[in-house]
């Protein structure tokens, strides 16, 4: 896997199907991405992907699997694989509510009964588990004999939660995950697998050993295929203290609050703190097709500086409003923040080059979000549209759009950066932070000949980047940023 900048995006995002994807990345994407994560193509029910049908076709609507073939065969490809449920749609489930114990899926999916005798949770259990949504986690099936029974069900009702301790769905695991890594997947992301442990009078979330046997088993799965696991788990940051221990990848997702503290209230104390604890083997993100997450923040700011931090971007940001962060918005996770991250900074260029560049220098792989990369505004037509406040980072592109968007002054640096981060040989190294004030930041990476370094100041909002010169890599040696320079 290469040490380079990786994509997150829809399958229909860039262009509207696969086939554009696959084209933008062999033109824009030729210098500036390494990698791209494809956010789930398969057929689904709910959840814009992620309540999956089955994992043996890619849905028509966004192409084939020559396109994923076609674009693992150029850069790094990582593929959803959601752990902990699958579609009530699906033939497996259906199949189950037709024959219930007579179908071979009767031990596939979490059945209350399997858990507790009488096939009801006591309120003492139920009041203990870990859950987001404002409900008990079941769903009442109802079978085709006109019995009901409650399957657990942690998410949307469309997902439902499978039990891992089956014989039945360790072998649907092997399939699904040897055949997406078989069919060019180099990452395979984990979604939501620390839902997947559970047990009577616990908080069934993270659960050890448990979580560790279930990575264990993936993770051999795709070793094997010469694939890595990349677990996703939104909590605080010990977790992913915890899996970096192990030998796992994870995910940065403390960063993007971090960096939105640093740059609203101008001191990169906590930033710098954070540089010099954090997993060195991880993927930092700024933002996603999720929120802004401000769970996996916690104690990395105090309570007063989360609460700062959020009515800073209420306050600064460019038309984001609390009420597309309220039920009356679908948004029932108040764990995370909805909003581009380019709008969270006041649709200002210099602040939002200056993220990046934090996000670029940050040990870890970058990974950028479609929207973040083209520096996306809140889509407010389409959350009004959609009462869905995660849809206003969810902005689909013509390539017309693209190509407008692109020739942005902030786009061009960006990509200006993003081929400095995605080519320079100097990033193979570890990360020095060298001495400086409260308000600034001086990064610096240095292999043999090669370096690279930054010097932020938070107080003029300016920065400047400085390498040394490579002979496959066209930037200059020295990169400006500022208010000015933005303009």
């Amino acid at each position: 896997m290469k040490n380079g900048i990786q994509l997150i995006t829809y399958a229909n995002s860039l262009g509207g199907n696969l086939s554009q994807l696959d084209r933008f990345l062999k033109t824009h994407g030729k210098d500036t991405l390494s990698g791209a994560h494809i956010l789930p193509f398969f057929p689904s029910s709910a959840d814009r992907g992620f309540a999956p049908l089955t994992y043996e076709e890619v849905d028509p609507v966004f192409g084939t699997w020559n396109d994923i073939e076609s674009i693992s065969s150029r850069v790094d490809l990582a593929v959803d694989f959601m752990a902990n449920h699958l579609s009530q749609q699906s033939r497996e489930f259906q199949d189950f509510l037709q024959r219930k114990d007579q179908s071979p899926w009767k031990d596939f999916f979490l059945r209350y009964k399997n858990l507790w005798p009488d096939g009801e949770a006591p309120a003492a259990d139920l009041a203990k588990i870990y859950t987001r949504k404002p409900r008990p986690p079941y769903f009442e099936a109802t079978f085709a004999d006109g019995s009901t029974e409650k399957i657990w069900c942690t998410f949307d009702y469309e997902q439902i939660d499978l039990d891992l301790r089956q014989d039945v769905t360790k072998e649907f695991f092997r399939q699904t995950i040897g055949g997406l890594v078989n069919r060019g997947a180099k990452i395979i992301r984990l979604d939501a697998f620390a839902y997947t442990t559970k047990r009577p009078g616990t908080n069934c979330f993270f659960l050890e050993p448990d979580v560790w046997e279930v990575l264990e088993f993936c993770d051999q799965i795709a070793a094997e295929g010469g694939a890595i696991l990349l677990p996703e788990i939104h909590e605080h940051y010990s977790i992913q203290l915890k899996l970096a221990e192990k030998g796992y990848w994870v995910y940065d997702f403390a960063l993007p609050m971090l960096v939105l503290h640093t740059l609203y209230s101008g001191s990169a104390k906590r930033l710098k703190d954070w540089f010099e604890i954090c997993p060195r083997k991880q993927f930092t993100t700024l933002d996603t097709h999720d929120g802004i997450g401000v769970v996996d923040v916690a104690d990395l700011l105090t309570p007063e500086e989360i609460e700062a931090t959020k009515d800073a971007l209420f306050k600064q940001g460019a038309n984001v409003k609390a009420i597309y962060n309220s039920a009356s918005f679908g948004n029932l996770d108040i764990y995370q923040l909805n909003c581009t991250y380019y709008s969270a900074l006041g649709n200002d260029d210099a602040r939002y080059l200056i993220a990046r560049l934090l996000q670029f220098f940050a040990p870890g792989i970058p990974q950028i979000y479609y929207v973040g990369m083209l520096a996306g505004k809140n889509d407010i037509k389409l959350v009004e549209s959609t009462r869905n406040g995660r849809d206003i980072n969810r902005h689909d592109y013509s390539n017309e759009e693209i190509e407008a968007e692109i020739q942005r002054p902030v786009v061009q640096q960006l990509f200006q950066l993003m081929k400095l981060r995605n080519n320079h040989p100097a990033f193979d190294a570890e990360l020095r932070i060298l001495p400086s004030e409260d308000h600034q930041l001086h990064l610096r990476y240095e292999s043999g000949p090669h370096f690279c370094e930054t010097r932020i100041d938070l107080q003029s909002m300016q920065a400047t980047v400085t390498a040394s010169a490579t002979e496959t890599l066209e930037v200059p040696q020295e990169l400006g940023i500022g208010h000015a320079l933005a303009e």
